[in-house]
């Protein structure tokens, strides 16, 4: 069998998936890379630097820093982990920001990407409901604003579907306008991992672009497109279907390996077969010659998104107002949300 696999990568938006793949391909650590890891109460935070253009490509990121928070208790819905997670992400963004050079009293854009009608696309939109801004008091009653908060403003440019307009060029309008210092960009990212699903928040200095995880290679929201530093944050909420079943293989030859007992041959290659034998790639490649007869791969969502959705966007909300205003703190942070 001859396959074509260029078009057959795995793909994931995050950064700690693409270490991944890239260590297992390099076959051991990749030069360039620096990764900090720490773990408390069921919270994973994985700190990775891409120091220089040769770990950029080995894992197919861009230099820069990148923040990945692993919570997979989140699928419990436990209200108490998620102010948790809340007061941990807003920690590490309040570190993140001064490290990229962002100053304490710098203006904030944060623009919420994806489609509010498409619940897995809608957590952008979902964030910008629930974070504080406060541009308008600065611009109206500059004298009433308190001690404590800082200008921040929110758009939800909606999607080029909808639009027919990119949202880089709507969010490059308001910048030219409102000379904002920092722009966080929020978007909804697809995951290689089925357990990151709805479990991960990934933050990176390298801006973001927009319907990146599913494919689409358009303009998007940088410092050098926009003339400003760009934070992306992402959670990833779909999978690719063959990349699902791609997992699949792996979880089975792992089940049938570990059954196996003490001083009994293994019985995968029996039930699997070839599979066994194949690379990643090259079995990613078959998946996906068996599902060519659709016209297209599914993308494939939890059908409990809905309810997620709405968590996680409170969660990320909650982190950005704790982060952003000094005002703001764990015990009045629920009541600037919905």
């Amino acid at each position: 069998m001859n396959l074509d696999l260029r078009d057959y990568s795995v793909r994931t938006d995050l950064a700690v998936e693409s270490k991944e793949m890239a260590e297992t391909a390099y076959g051991g650590p990749v030069p360039g890379l620096n990764e900090q890891i720490d773990e408390n109460e069921g919270i994973k935070v994985t700190r990775l630097d891409v120091t220089n253009e040769a770990a950029s490509r080995q894992i197919g990121k861009m230099v820069g820093h990148y923040i990945t928070i692993e919570v997979p208790g989140l699928r419990t819905q436990d209200s108490d982990l998620q102010e948790k997670v809340a007061a941990t992400f807003a920690k590490e963004f309040s570190v993140f920001l001064p490290k990229i050079g962002i100053s304490e009293g710098a203006k904030v854009l944060i623009v919420g990407l994806g489609n509010w009608n498409v619940t897995p696309d809608a957590l952008g939109p979902l964030v910008v409901e629930n974070v504080l801004v406060t541009r308008h008091f600065f611009e109206l009653t500059p004298d009433q604003v308190s001690p404590g908060y800082r200008e921040v403003s929110a758009i939800a440019p909606g999607v080029l579907g909808i639009t027919g307009i990119e949202s880089s060029e709507v969010v490059q309008g308001i910048v030219d306008r409102t000379k904002p210092d920092l722009i966080i960009a929020i978007d909804a990212l697809a995951a290689r991992n089925l357990e990151r699903v709805n479990t991960t928040i990934q933050i990176a200095d390298i801006g973001i672009h927009p319907g990146s995880g599913i494919g689409n290679k358009r303009r998007g929201l940088t410092k050098e497109i926009l003339g400003v530093p760009c934070i992306a944050i992402g959670v990833p909420t779909v999978c690719y279907a063959s990349t699902i079943v791609n997992n699949v293989f792996d979880l089975m030859k792992t089940h049938f390996d570990q059954e196996s007992g003490a001083g009994q041959q293994p019985q995968t290659k029996q039930i699997l077969g070839l599979l066994t034998e194949l690379t990643e790639g090259e079995r990613l490649g078959l998946v996906k010659e068996v599902l060519q007869p659709l016209g297209h791969d599914l993308i494939v969502t939890p059908k409990e998104i809905d309810e997620f959705i709405e968590d996680i966007a409170n969660v990320i909300a909650s982190g950005l107002n704790l982060a952003l205003h000094d005002a703001v703190n764990p015990d009045n942070v629920a009541t600037y949300t919905h």
